[in-house]
């Protein structure tokens, strides 16, 4: 890509896609134009229609630099800082995981049971926070709810907390850092909602390069059969449940069924429900307390 030759937003994006293509990014033509609008400040639509236009040197070089990333498997969020998730913009750090559609099921999940129930007021945890994504996505979508977040990196607390400041949820959110619901000891809550690493140790190496590479290992790896942090909080959270409320976890493939298991083994629990993703895969349990 000659700095001197004049580089038109078609021309650009057909040479990326090419050059993402042979470098093995997944989607070549995708990731090109979401990088491109957001060099240009401008929607996708607006590449269609402008296919003629030339970049100025200064977007040219800019659009090098993702470039770069992108073929060092930067994953596309960490390159923009940012994820849409729920409808919702989050800031996103290598200190977090980037939120994924799949997530967005047990967001719905939460907010469904939370609606039904009806309670004024209701309290959620979301353990693991990361982002901020799970809980603060229930928060904007639950107005009167209450949120309490735990995550045991700093880093990402700090990125939680800039989250619900630019979503204007910081007044009825709280942020701790720790060991899974250690720091809310002695609290209850209407919903406990989880998004917990739960990868086999041993399948770490076999993720694609952009997971492998670039996301947080503590954040994606669940012990040997990765199920190490269902088997806490199914011990743990229900005590910590209002009579009546429910907690919520996103578990990987073929974990569904394990995951209401170790559920139902807590004499607390009274019931549980396995919800599918948009792919069909059992991707959300959720386990209700006696009321």
């Amino acid at each position: 890509m000659a700095g001197n030759e004049v580089w038109t937003i078609g021309r650009i994006l057909k040479w990326t896609e090419d050059y993402f293509a042979q470098k093995g990014i997944e989607n070549p033509r995708l990731d090109a134009e979401v990088l491109l609008s957001h060099v240009l400040q401008k929607q996708r639509i607006y590449l269609y229609v402008h296919f003629d236009e030339p970049l100025q040197a200064a977007e040219l070089a800019a659009f090098r630099e993702m470039i770069k990333k992108r073929i060092a498997h930067v994953p596309v969020a960490y390159i923009l800082g940012e994820k849409e998730f729920m409808g919702l913009v989050f800031k996103v750090t290598e200190d977090t995981l980037v939120p994924r559609p799949d997530t967005e099921i047990l967001v719905q999940a939460g907010v469904d049971r939370l609606r039904q129930l009806g309670t004024e007021n209701p309290r959620i945890a979301d353990i693991g926070t990361g982002t901020g994504a799970v809980g603060l996505s229930v928060l904007h979508f639950v107005q009167d709810a209450a949120l309490d977040t735990v995550d045991i990196s700093p880093a990402a607390r700090a990125v939680a907390e800039e989250n619900a400041a630019s979503l204007e949820l910081n007044e009825r959110a709280h942020f701790f850092t720790g060991d899974l619901l250690a720091p809310l000891q002695g609290n209850t809550y209407t919903a406990i909602l989880s998004n917990p690493p739960y990868i086999p140790a041993k399948d770490i190496e076999g993720l694609s390069a952009d997971v492998r590479t670039s996301e947080p290992h503590t954040a994606l790896d669940g012990g040997e059969d990765g199920l190490d942090f269902y088997r806490r909080l199914c011990a743990e959270a229900p005590a910590m449940l209002e009579a009546g409320g429910f907690m919520a976890f996103e578990v990987g493939i073929e974990q569904a069924g394990d995951v209401a298991e170790l559920a139902e083994k807590n004499p607390l629990i009274s019931r549980t429900e396995i919800l599918k993703d948009y792919a069909g895969i059992e991707r959300v349990v959720v386990a209700w307390k006696e009321a």
